[in-house]
């Protein structure tokens, strides 16, 4: 059993969120820091990876739809991921790290303080895309958790890179929102786990972050995608309209 958990999902390649959360002091004193996917897919992938793989075993890892998508567009040239730099972030990845992505679980499970037995994945506990949100339907999150083992208080996920945390059929879920595409407001997302749940966020100057990403990155849309993603310009409103229907309302 751990006592602190912090948990960042959804960093999409942007490293100086990354950094801003990592120089949080209660991330850095956090027994783990579990990372829930979609991790490398964006403007600067092999840095992202070796800043994360620096921490050693400090760091769990879950693969997500992006990471599996990177390693698959490098094996077949086919991705499903609709932004174009996810096929640039897979031909940058040296073969260590898709190596890597390709080897991790989609689901941990730990047991944190006061939260119980804690199932991490993607987006659902079984499906590394299907969607849920906030106010998705009861029998919709029956659904998706009709597998789950009855052990299970707590599942933290992520996916839709959106932050909320909602009680149902017994079982407490969590998205930490994103660390690098967050949607209704600029910040890096993320939650700390034990004595119960902390969604928090992590400002950073974005212009600075934006103009890192133009000069570091080799993408050549990296500023325009900097400037979308690091600055939020996607609202919650409009990510739900695109999300709500894939829950099947």
């Amino acid at each position: 059993m751990v006592d602190r958990v912090a948990v960042l999902s959804d960093i999409h390649g942007v490293l100086p969120a990354l950094e801003a959360v990592l120089a949080e002091p209660d991330v850095a004193s956090a027994d783990r820091v579990v990372v829930t996917g979609d991790i490398a897919a964006g403007p600067q992938p092999v840095e992202v990876l070796d800043t994360l793989v620096a921490l050693g075993e400090r760091v769990v890892w879950v693969r997500g739809n992006a990471d599996r998508e990177l390693v698959e567009f490098r094996d077949s040239g086919a991705t499903a991921i609709p932004d174009p730099v996810a096929p640039w972030a897979s031909r940058q990845l040296r073969d260590d790290q898709l190596s890597l992505l390709a080897g991790l679980p989609t689901t941990v499970r730990m047991s944190i303080g006061d939260l119980g037995e804690v199932l991490f994945c993607h987006a659902t506990p079984r499906n590394d895309h299907e969607v849920v949100v906030v106010d998705s339907r009861p029998e919709r999150f029956q659904e998706v958790l009709s597998d789950l083992d009855p052990a299970i208080d707590t599942v933290v996920c992520g996916h839709t890179h959106m932050p909320f945390v909602r009680l149902t059929h017994g079982v407490l879920v969590v998205n930490p929102g994103s660390v690098g595409m967050p949607y209704g407001r600029p910040g890096a997302h993320w939650a700390l786990l034990g004595p119960g749940v902390a969604l928090r966020r992590t400002t950073f100057d974005q212009r600075e972050a934006c103009r890192r990403i133009a000069e570091e990155s080799g993408y050549e849309r990296a500023a325009l995608w900097a400037d979308e993603y690091v600055n939020a310009r996607n609202s919650d409103v409009t990510a739900l309209s695109v999300f709500g229907p894939m829950d099947g309302r």
